[in-house]
Parts: structure tokens; C-alpha cells; sequence
């Protein structure tokens, strides 16, 4: 997420929501409450990932390539859940998103797909949902926040314990956290005690949001020139930076000149 100054165009996509749009250099952007951008979407090719958390937050491929089902905790524009349903066709994604209006807006005027056999949006609490789904993703994203600040039920104790538990074997929650938020360390903590510590960082391209890898088993394969490897081939694949985000990891984790050390 980021700040948004003097916007040309800005509207209110439901009346009395606070769920308002606005337009500039062809993007679309989301806004809930607040001149905080919450997604965003270039108009001459919708699937793009505007923001660089958003792109960030698909290093999860790095070490789970071939997840078969995905769970999207937050709806927002749907970046992620666009370029996930374009990008990985042999899996099924499930977004849980709290507020019915968004979910509506998101159709409307950022071109979320309708459900179908392989992409399905609940109106629905995730925090209350994953409780109720034990071993259900091999994927968990999570992207909830209101205008100003980390949804509090999803930032819980609690909650990460849940979402650990809603992971299957091999899997992979990605948590993406607002570095300005006050509630940073204190999320930060939480996840690596749910997690006994099995975690990593990404730090975004554009400065201000750093994206948690946190792991249900401690993954394989994470020498250096493996994860390089990697990258070039989903690079290849999708077009996405793959070799920047290792790089990235590189910033924030303990290594030891071989291998990252998770």
C-alpha cells in the first residue's frame, strides 16, 4: 500500500460505503476509508501487477511452484487473484473477502472473473473460515486491511496459529505487513512464534511493505544458485522480476554465503 495525493478523478464507488475509485496515468486505483491505496489496475491490461508488494508476494513460487490449491484472504481489486487465475491454471483459488461491497466493486470496475470450476469468492470472515477448514490450501495469502491499519481479527495470536493449521504439508502462508503500521513487530512475533520461526522476509521494490514467507515444514532447496535457477525459469514463464525477488531475500534473512537459512 501507499499514499495518494491530488488525484484528478475520484469517486465513491458505493454511495455511503467509503469505497471509492479513482484514475490517473491509466491506472485505477482502490480506496477503503482513506487516500491509502488498497489495489490498483493499469487499464490496457488489467491482469498486471501494479504495486510491488503485489508482485512480491508471488515469490511464494519460489519455493512452492506447483501449488494445487490457493486461499486469498482479503479481496481488495483482486491483483493477486487475477494474476494467479492468468498464471497458474492448474490450480484452484478460493478468495474469502469480509465485505460484500467489495467484492462487488471488485467486478465492476476491476475485472475479478465470476466464479467458475477453479475460482470461487465467499463473502465470509476468513478469520472464522479457516477454522473451520483444517490442511485445505498448500497456498494462504493474506491481504487484510482496512483504510488505515492490518485487519485486527487477522492479525491475531490466534489467527496465524489457525492459518498454520489450514496449511497442508509443503505449504506456504504469505503474509504481506505495512512497515508503518504500529502493529509491525508485534504481528512480526506472532507469526514467528505460530510458525516456531520456519519464516522469511521480502522487502517490496517500493519502499513500505515487507511480505512474510512463513512455512508449515522448512523448506528444501535454498542454496542460492537453486533459487536463481528458479527465478529464471518462472521468469520465463510469466514475466515477472522471479530474479530481483531473490535478491531481495538476500536484504533481510540470515544466510550463509550458499544458501538462504530458513
Amino acid at each position: 500500500m501507499s499514499l495518494l495525493f491530488n488525484w484528478r478523478r475520484r469517486r465513491e464507488a458505493v454511495p455511503g460505503s467509503g469505497i471509492e475509485i479513482s484514475e490517473q496515468g491509466g491506472v485505477r486505483y482502490l480506496h477503503l476509508g482513506s487516500d491509502t491505496i488498497q489495489s490498483a489496475m493499469r487499464l490496457s491490461d488489467p491482469n498486471e501487477l501494479v504495486l510491488s508488494y503485489t508482485r512480491s508476494m508471488m515469490g511464494f513460487l519460489l519455493f512452492c511452484p506447483q501449488p494445487q490449491r490457493l486461499l486469498n484472504i482479503g479481496l481488495g481489486g483482486g491483483s493477486t487473484a487475477k494474476w494467479i487465475y492468468r498464471n497458474l491454471p492448474q490450480a484452484q483459488q478460493l478468495v474469502l473477502e469480509l465485505d460484500s461491497r467489495v467484492i462487488a466493486v471488485a467486478r465492476q470496475f476491476f475485472n475479478v472473473p465470476q466464479d467458475d470450476d477453479r475460482f470461487r469468492v465467499l463473502a465470509c470472515d476468513g478469520a472464522d473460515w479457516i477454522a473451520q477448514h483444517p490442511q485445505c490450501a498448500d497456498v494462504i495469502l493474506l491481504d487484510g486491511y482496512t483504510g488505515k491499519a492490518q485487519a485486527g481479527q487477522l492479525a491475531t495470536d490466534e489467527f496465524y496459529a489457525l492459518a498454520g493449521a489450514a496449511l497442508t504439508r509443503e505449504g506456504v502462508m504469505v503474509v504481506n505487513l505495512w512497515g508503518s503500521d504500529r502493529m509491525f513487530d508485534l504481528s512480526l512475533q506472532r507469526i514467528e512464534r505460530a510458525f516456531d520461526g520456519r519464516i522469511c522476509l521480502l522487502p517490496a521494490e517500493q519502499r513500505g511493505n515487507v511480505i512474510v514467507f512463513a512455512f508449515q515444514r522448512r523448506p528444501t532447496h535454498l542454496r542460492w544458485d537453486e533459487l536463481r535457477e528458479r527465478a529464471a525459469q518462472l521468469q520465463q514463464r510469466t514475466g515477472l522480476e522471479f530474479p530481483r525477488l531473490v535478491d531481495g531475500l538476500r536484504k533481510l534473512n540470515p544466510e550463509d554465503g550458499k544458501r538462504l537459512l530458513i
